[in-house]
């Protein structure tokens, strides 16, 4: 009996995501599982390799000389799954065949919404897939042919296609809200008011940043509310909960009805663009691409080449 009747598959992929990802807990928020979890899966896989596979610090994690050869041979192995996977997909479904993306909620809104009807016009026999999710996954392992994730946000070893130029992160409350409680006028005022807190898809709270270059500056700022979804921090803001932290262009509408002002605009901080990722295996997906030129063609870029 080989080594590979004895391996669990699912084991083999919690190694692979932990090098991707660079820690166990970062693997077990993109896997789904607990950081107790992740940790036994690989504490078995070594124990029926009779080898070790990473060296642990309280730090960081890396791979020894045999988990790096093994990982190379695995992601190698898995591109290879995934390539098939994808052509019995494409047979499947027709000539562009199916597409699954997974964005996040602010993307969701701005990108896709917008991008929708002209992909069905031009695409109108791809089976697309759009799944909206905050957390960092790992889009291979998950079966899905791209992601759309700030440009910081994406993972090593894959391709990344910028959909928008920069935008601006503010501070932004309703006009009866700043009646009652006052404008900041220094960051140092937000320690004074009720700041909507950002939750993160790793379940971390955010700490909002201001300024630029040498001046930026990350800040714990106090709230009782916390929320995860970004229309909803919207709703609440809207409605003089308190000040919420969003991306300019997200609340252009309410700004320009009025019904949110931002503060503090000096000090608003520059986002990444939003990019488009996906391993090198759907560089040629045609509907993938059509998707991005769409998108980038209707945020004022130009196709890609």
């Amino acid at each position: 009996m080989s080594l590979l009747d004895h391996v669990d598959f699912s084991d083999l992929r919690v190694f692979v995501t932990i090098l991707r990802a660079g820690s166990f807990k970062a693997a077990a928020i993109q896997l789904g599982l607990t950081p107790s979890a992740t940790s036994h899966a690989m504490k078995r896989l070594e124990e029926k390799l009779s080898a070790q596979l990473l060296y642990r610090s309280s730090r960081a994690v890396s791979a020894t000389a045999v988990g790096t050869e093994l990982a190379l041979q695995l992601e190698e192995g898995f591109e290879k799954i995934g390539a098939a996977l994808g052509r019995l997909e494409t047979s499947a479904a027709g000539s562009l065949g199916e597409l699954r993306i997974n964005v996040f909620a602010d993307a969701a809104h701005l990108l896709i919404d917008p991008a929708l009807p002209e992909f069905v016009r031009q695409c109108p026999g791809v089976k697309l897939t759009i799944v909206v999710d905050d957390k960092p996954i790992d889009i291979v392992s998950e079966g899905y042919d791209a992601g759309i994730r700030y440009g910081h946000y994406v993972p090593e070893g894959m391709v990344a296609a910028p959909l928008t130029r920069g935008h601006k992160w503010v501070a932004a409350a309703a006009p009866r809200y700043l009646e009652q409680h006052g404008r900041p006028a220094q960051l140092e005022d937000l320690a004074q008011h009720n700041c909507l807190q950002l939750l993160l898809g790793d379940n971390s709270s955010y700490k909002w940043e201001f300024g630029k270059g040498k001046g930026k500056q990350r800040i714990r700022v106090p709230g009782l509310v916390t929320i995860n979804n970004t229309a909803a921090t919207i709703t609440a803001a809207k409605a003089g909960v308190g000040i919420a932290y969003l991306l300019e262009v997200r609340i252009a509408k309410e700004i320009e009805e009025g019904s949110l002002e931002v503060v503090l605009p000096e000090f608003a901080a520059p986002s990444e663009p939003f990019h488009m990722y996906y391993s090198s295996r759907r560089h040629a997906h045609p509907a993938l691409r059509k998707l991005i030129d769409i998108i980038r063609i209707q945020n004022g870029l130009a196709r890609l080449r």
